[in-house]
């Protein structure tokens, strides 16, 4: 399987809304982004859902800065 379909299947988490917000960053802007941010996002896979679905409805944010933004682009995706 490749890389990317290792992640893929790693942003199968229990909650259909996480599967879609982490899908949707990995196909628009894992390729395009530098080793840095895509191992991030790599380590961000690794948190528990309910931590991810907390900074993702902007309840809290996580101390990594590098997470952050990853979360940032998450949840202004649709934003002009």
């Amino acid at each position: 399987m490749s890389e990317v379909g290792q992640l893929r299947w790693r942003c199968r988490r229990g909650m259909r809304e996480l599967d879609q917000l982490l899908g949707w960053w990995l196909d628009a802007r894992y390729d395009a982004a530098d080793a840095q941010t895509q191992d991030a996002f790599r380590e961000l896979l690794e948190q528990p859902d309910p931590e991810l679905w907390h900074w993702l409805q902007g309840h809290g944010a996580p101390a990594r800065a590098d997470w952050r933004d990853v979360i940032d682009e998450i949840r202004t995706r649709d934003r002009v």
